[in-house]
This record gives C-alpha cells, sequence and structure tokens, in this order.
C-alpha cells in the first residue's frame, strides 16, 4: 500500500482549572488588594484632611474664579501664614456663609496702600503676581493699619470688586479678623482642573511662607491603587487569552504507512 500523509490537529483540552501560573493568580490578587488599600485609603486620607467649597463670587479672581470648586486643608487658625489664601466665617463680613480671601498681614503687621502701585507690609512692597494681568494693588482711601495680635488682615486678589478688610475698615477691629474664625486653607482648584496654587513668594522676606498640604501625596495613592487594581484584575483575562491562542495552534506530523 502506498504511504499517505494525513494532518492531525492536537486535541483542545477543557478549562478547568484558573487560567495562568500559579504565581501569576498569586500576584494579581496580591496586587488587586494592595490597589484597593491605596485606592480607599486616598480617599479616606483626603476626606478627613480636606473640605470642598465652591466660590460663588469672582473677588478671588484670577486665581480662583465664581464657581470655582476648590479643596482646602483644615487647619488651625495659628498654623496660618502670610499669602495664605483661607476660608473662614465672620458674622460682621457674611452671615451663615464662609468666606474666601488671602491673608496679607497677620497680628503685629503694618499694612498700607500703596507704594507705586505695590501693597506694602511692614514697609516693604510685595510683588503680588497673582493679582489680575495688568492691574495695580491700588486701592483709594487706604490708611495704614497695624493688625492687633491674634488677627489677620485679608484681601481679596480682584482688589477692584472684593468685599474685603479694606471695605471693613471702619468696623471695631479695623477690618481684621480673628484667627480663630479661619477653618481651612485652600490648597488646589479642582473645577475645573487649575490644580495647586502657586506659592506667595512676594511673603518670603516677611517669615516663613506655609508648607502645601498633602493633596499630591492623596491623588498618588488614589491613581497607584487604581492602576494595580485594574493591573491585577486584567491578569485573569489577559493570561486566558494567550492561553487561548497557544492551545489553537495545530500541528502536522505523517501517518505510518499502512
Amino acid at each position: 500500500m502506498g504511504g499517505e500523509s494525513t494532518t492531525r490537529t492536537a486535541p483542545h483540552s477543557g478549562d478547568t482549572g484558573p487560567v495562568g501560573s500559579r504565581t501569576g493568580q498569586r500576584l494579581s490578587g496580591l496586587a488587586v488588594a494592595l490597589g484597593l488599600v491605596l485606592f480607599l485609603g486616598g480617599f479616606a486620607w483626603g476626606a478627613v484632611v480636606y473640605r470642598p467649597y465652591t466660590v460663588p463670587t469672582g473677588s478671588m479672581t484670577p486665581t480662583i474664579d465664581a464657581g470655582d470648586r476648590v479643596l482646602a486643608q483644615r487647619v488651625d487658625g495659628g498654623e496660618i501664614r502670610r499669602g495664605d489664601v483661607v476660608v473662614f466665617s465672620d458674622k460682621t463680613w457674611v452671615t451663615n456663609a464662609p468666606v474666601v480671601k488671602r491673608v496679607v498681614a497677620i497680628g503685629g503687621d503694618t499694612v498700607a496702600c500703596c507704594s507705586k502701585g505695590k501693597l506694602t507690609v511692614n514697609g516693604k512692597q510685595i510683588d503680588e503676581p497673582y493679582l489680575p494681568e495688568g492691574s495695580a494693588a491700588e486701592i483709594t482711601g487706604f490708611p495704614t493699619v497695624t493688625v492687633p495680635e491674634g488677627r489677620l488682615f485679608l484681601l481679596g486678589d480682584e482688589r477692584a470688586g472684593s468685599l474685603d478688610s479694606s471695605t471693613h475698615l471702619t468696623d471695631a477691629a479695623n477690618g481684621t479678623v480673628a484667627r480663630s474664625a479661619v477653618t481651612a486653607r485652600v490648597d488646589a482648584v479642582v473645577w475645573p482642573m487649575n490644580g495647586m496654587l502657586g506659592r506667595p513668594t512676594g511673603f518670603e522676606a516677611l517669615g516663613t511662607l506655609s508648607s502645601p498640604g498633602p493633596l499630591r501625596t492623596i491623588v498618588a495613592l488614589i491613581v497607584v491603587g487604581a492602576v494595580l487594581v485594574l493591573g491585577g484584575g486584567a491578569y485573569g483575562p489577559v493570561a486566558k487569552l494567550l492561553g487561548g491562542r497557544s492551545r489553537s495552534r495545530t500541528r502536522t506530523e505523517p501517518a505510518g504507512a499502512r
């Protein structure tokens, strides 16, 4: 009998067990577990440290526009430094609503306006790059004010239209606000996503500036956690796909002569 050649396809084995190697399965499970810890832990940390606020007016333009959503770190009033953008409540300013302004002077400082279009604190001209482009810090009829100990002098970045300390100079405290009235310090504008506020370097000559809060670290934890969860969860489907391709390959071999 003449020889003949046939093609035989390797039989498909049923998927009877977990896909991928045992080590891969363990590592993917560990990645998912660690990712969930980081992801949920980041959100929990953020909820404890930060509070969201919606700024209703444009008095802090262009740093914060009307309607912007900000994240403010919960802090004690004693931690506030010059240049900070803070959230506070003062019934002599606004009833039953928080106010967002920038601290330009603290207890013991002497603040005046203006020298060559710039605000002065303790006789030093303050460079304020956060003011609207082309505008000056000039405030009409602004007298020299000495800030009492334990209090703060606050201005809006939109000096022409801000109801701030300069408009409350006739109050009993000369427009100043108690440190204890401050509940939070703004770290970032999150909607729209303008990011972290710039550091007020113009106040560095007068003393130490505040350090940024842990927002960047919190965001990093959430992002890394999400990547680990997605990567670990994708291991099974990817291993199954690659395994299926491997099993679908055929092999040919000559049949014996009969």
